[in-house]
């Protein structure tokens, strides 16, 4: 059943009352499945939808959840409950929930739980959420390069089964450190008489707890991994990452760069309460506000010309679009290649040449068939070949502002992907106003 099918069948069951029908549809459904729906539906309708999922299903439900929503089902929850949702969830999973948790109720969680969950847990609480080790989960299957593949077998056995998504056995010596990999491929296909450091992938690299996320991701794409081995800055392993977690990044990722330019955080629950949201949002609407009043202090400037020739507020916003257009198409391109770690100072002013080509050859197009249809349809020369010119002008400004305002922005620990396009808008803005009326002014002075 399609996505937006189950929604409506929610929103009727809970209209008509029918608690049974709806609880006859979440059941065949997937945790994931259930927190979309949780997330889709308004408030009043989601109290309702959690009351009717089974326990073991919300605990699962919880890790895929946005923080906004999951920390309203939290408030809800006791402290034998928290633990109860532990024996659900892989540790990673469980050590986000209670990073959202007071540091009161997180300890009391802690200290209910059983010394070796605890320890796992306050391992991965240790690190940064969006590092290696805030993304790891301790559960590891670990073998030493001495032992045959034969004892490997029999041990495996014995353990019944295996951690999620597992295709490698992580290889460590007598001190725990790490040595490389035994994939399960190898492991089943080898004579069992040899020993794992004959069949082991030695060169398989193992990531360091510090790395950030976005490295993690940018390691997993390029080597087609489905996890990789944890360590410490001697070598000694401390867990492992899995690629549903890397998934889960990179979705993240996505949705904060989208978000982030309308002033939106990734958690933000749809359904938040008005005054809430409102608050959120001021302070982009603020920013906002900001630049729109220096683009306006611009034209303020050149007030007696636009009363002289009015048709020029009629073209002005033409200028400041087409370079805007072409400054966010470069600074698009230049915050992709940084965030996969294609440009550096290598090759960026390689980059920064052939935009600014681009941007003259775009130009003088545009401009020609902009200044001939101004010069057409107004019936004056002069104004078709100052737009054309203005246009020419803000977008190479456009352009040289989008390669370089990255860079400038990562050195001042500002994310480019939230502030670029704010403080692209208003240098383009500005220029092109102030060319194109400064233009104007001398030739109609």
């Amino acid at each position: 059943m399609e996505f937006q099918k189950q929604l409506s069948e929610v929103i009727r069951s809970f209209d008509a009352g029918t608690w049974d029908e709806m609880r006859f549809l979440l059941a065949a459904l997937k945790p994931r499945e259930i927190a979309n729906l949780l997330e889709s539906t308004p408030r009043k309708v989601r109290s309702v939808v959690w009351e009717l999922v089974d326990e073991e299903t919300s605990h699962k439900v919880l890790q895929y959840l946005v923080d906004d929503v999951r920390a309203d089902f939290l408030e809800s929850m006791d402290t034998a409950e928290l633990v109860a949702a532990a024996d659900d969830l892989a540790t990673d999973d469980f050590a986000d929930i209670l990073q959202q948790l007071p540091d009161t109720i997180t300890r009391e969680v802690l200290n209910s739980m059983d010394a070796r969950d605890r320890a796992r847990v306050e391992a991965v609480l240790a690190y940064p959420e969006d590092s290696a080790g805030g993304l790891m989960n301790t559960d590891t299957t670990t073998v030493r390069p001495r032992h045959s593949l034969e004892l490997v077998l029999r041990y495996l056995r014995r353990q019944g089964e295996l951690p999620e998504a597992t295709d490698n056995l992580i290889v460590v010596n007598s001190r725990d450190e790490y040595v490389g990999v035994l994939p399960l491929t190898r492991l089943i296909t080898s004579d069992p008489s040899v020993t794992v450091r004959e069949v082991m992938n030695a060169e398989a690299e193992a990531i360091e707890v510090s790395s950030p996320d976005t490295e993690v991701a940018h390691l997993f794409a390029e080597q087609d991994l489905i996890s990789a081995p944890v360590v410490d800055p001697q070598g000694k392993l401390l867990g492992r990452i899995t690629i549903d977690d890397v998934v889960d990044v990179i979705i993240e990722d996505a949705d904060e760069t989208i978000l982030a330019r309308a002033g939106l955080e990734v958690d933000e629950d749809t359904f938040t309460p008005a005054l809430k949201s409102a608050r959120r949002r001021a302070v982009w609407l603020g920013i906002n506000l900001v630049t729109a009043l220096l683009a306006a202090a611009v034209i303020h400037v050149f007030e007696e010309t636009i009363a002289k020739v009015v048709t020029l507020a009629v073209l002005m916003p033409i200028v400041a679009s087409m370079g805007g257009i072409a400054g966010t198409q470069t600074l698009t391109l230049v915050i992709r290649g940084q965030a996969l770690g294609q440009l550096g100072g290598g090759n960026l002013w390689w980059l920064f040449n052939r935009e600014l080509v681009v941007a003259i050859l775009n130009g003088l197009l545009w401009a020609s068939l902009v200044a001939a249809g101004v010069a057409l349809v107004f019936g004056d020369v002069t104004l078709g070949a100052l737009i054309g010119i203005a246009i020419i002008i803000n977008m190479i400004v456009a352009v040289v502002s989008g390669s370089v305002l990255p860079s400038i922005l990562n050195a001042v620990s500002i994310d480019p992907a939230i502030a670029g396009g704010v403080v692209l808008t208003t240098i383009t803005d500005v220029a092109g106003f102030f060319v194109f009326l400064g233009l104007a002014t001398l030739a109609y002075a």
